[in-house]
């Protein structure tokens, strides 16, 4: 190349880089504009998801979280040629999971408590569900109550209920949904609405009344057992049953209270399932189940009642339109048609958590439980006093000659307990006083938002309590108020609580 062609092709190329320089500055800049559109947009449509919905405003935005690999792609293996499972154990499994099968389920848990009457069973099994976040699983639970917790007590569970499981795929958040009292034995129906509401956003749901010990044993029991009937029978068939709990208690004599002087009456108690009675056992109390694929490793309870439930949201989509079965709709349990205060299948509640379910009249679901993993799917009831009603009169084997089941009627004189015992609750409150700069255990990295325990009372109207209970519902919701908008730490006035009385004063 010349000499004159060389510095006129120079001078071309140094003409054209301002051109150039130009041009990729502003593909930068319209490629950091757009991304940051869509990041505003995002965090606009993000944010008001997240806080305008009052029960799901919680620090772990999980609901939109996709279902872990090991739940969409583990199938349980096949019959065998002679139709049986193969394995030593009756069912293997043709993938080896990464990681438990509870790692970042997505549970939602609606508990019926009325009021503070089994408060110390609720805290049994909230502290069941705690377990379950930090054995990996994303869990929400919903408390259905009629009566106004006090701050002392949120905080106290506040600190007692964060699950400090450091994955990514596990959480927490806790919800109270109050209701009238004038809704009575009908609290139980508020879970079922929510169900379907949200039936797309969870894997498992779990309804409980709040006195039954739920363990991550108990979800992941029910999880493995309804994937292997559906491996057995397919998905479609899998819908005509539900893998079912049974309750136990513990068989303590009904005339000894255990003290040390009678330690030893202990030997003989063992668990008892005390809804089940009569001999023979496959007779009276246990069914074999009418199905030829089924039936070598399931059984079904005579008395399918569990006080509880699970189910999946495949179960709740099929059982809405399922003849004669309605599972989304809220109805009244059966009754008398000449008595309709007279049920004639059970109570509300033992409508609302199996009579609908299992009743052949009804949806007809046939209840599974399996034969080798029966002692998986027990749960304690933990006011464990229902087996003294057994053989009483109007009572599980009882006759009109047997002697009356006794009630309380109000006169009964308890003898207290030592006053030096150190409450749970007193010793919370004595902490916070002496430790006043731990202030931030309640707020997210969210811009100091409350991430604590949610109270919604869009169903609560003050305005129809007597003025003295008026008063003190105003007093105590605006204290929570406050407590959310410093967030989520007591002052003295919260503090200042009468720790052996606090209940009656809380539930008037």
């Amino acid at each position: 190349m010349t000499a004159a062609k060389l510095k006129a092709h120079k001078s071309s190329k140094i003409s054209h880089t301002p051109d150039s320089v130009s041009a990729t500055r502003l593909a930068i800049f319209l490629i950091t504009a757009f991304i940051f559109g869509l990041a505003v947009c995002s965090a606009f449509f993000l944010w008001q998801i997240h806080n305008n919905d009052p029960v799901w405003a919680t620090p772990h935005y999980h609901r939109g979280a996709p279902l872990s690999p090991h739940l969409l792609t583990g199938q349980l293996s096949q019959l065998s040629a002679d139709g049986s499972l193969p394995g030593n154990n009756s069912v293997t499994t043709n993938y080896l999971p990464s990681s438990s099968i509870l790692d970042g389920l997505r549970v939602l848990v609606t508990i019926a408590s009325f009021d503070f009457m089994q408060l110390s069973h609720l805290e049994e099994v909230l502290d069941g569900f705690q377990d379950l976040c930090y054995a990996g699983s994303k869990v929400d639970i919903v408390v259905h109550t009629t009566v106004l917790y006090p701050v002392a007590l949120i905080d106290m569970l506040n600190d007692r209920m964060r699950c400090n499981n450091p994955s990514p795929n596990a959480g927490l958040t806790m919800t109270l949904m109050l209701k009238p009292q004038s809704v009575r034995l009908h609290l139980v129906d508020f879970h079922r609405e929510l169900f379907y509401d949200r039936i797309d956003q969870y894997d498992v749901f779990v309804y409980t009344e709040d006195d039954i010990r739920i363990s991550p044993k108990t979800v992941a029991a029910y999880l493995y057992e309804t994937n292997r009937v559906k491996s057995i029978v397919g998905p479609k068939r899998a819908t005509d049953f539900n893998v079912g709990i049974v309750r136990y208690e513990y068989n303590f004599p009904e005339n000894v209270v255990m003290t040390d002087k009678t330690r030893h009456a202990n030997v003989n108690v063992t668990r008892v399932y005390w809804e089940h009675l009569g001999r023979p056992v496959f007779e009276k109390s246990v069914d074999k189940v009418e199905d030829d694929a089924l039936s070598p490793y399931y059984i079904s309870m005579h008395h399918p009642h569990q006080g509880m439930y699970l189910v999946t949201p495949a179960l709740l989509k099929s059982w809405k339109d399922r003849p004669k079965c309605r599972f989304n709709e809220i109805r009244n349990r059966p009754s008398h048609p000449d008595n309709p205060s007279q049920p004639t299948e059970g109570t509300q509640r033992v409508w609302m958590t199996s009579q609908m379910m299992y009743g052949r009249r009804h949806c007809g679901i046939i209840q599974l439980l399996p034969v080798e993993n029966f002692g998986q799917l027990t749960v304690l009831h933990l006011p464990n006093k229902n087996y003294r009603r057994v053989g009483k009169q109007g009572r599980l084997g009882g006759s009109d000659n047997a002697p009356e089941n006794q009630f309380s009627d109000g006169t009964e004189v308890f003898q207290p307990t030592h006053p030096d015992l150190l409450k749970a609750l007193e010793l919370h409150i004595e902490l916070k006083r002496q430790f006043p700069h731990l202030q931030t255990s309640n707020v997210g990295g969210n811009g100091n938002r409350y991430t604590g325990i949610r109270l919604v009372d869009t169903d609560f109207n003050l305005n129809k309590m007597a003025p003295k209970h008026r008063k003190a519902g105003e007093k105590l919701l605006e204290a929570y108020k406050l407590y959310v908008d410093r967030g989520g730490y007591m002052i003295d006035s919260d503090m200042d609580i009468d720790i052996d009385d606090w209940r009656t004063s809380s539930s008037e």
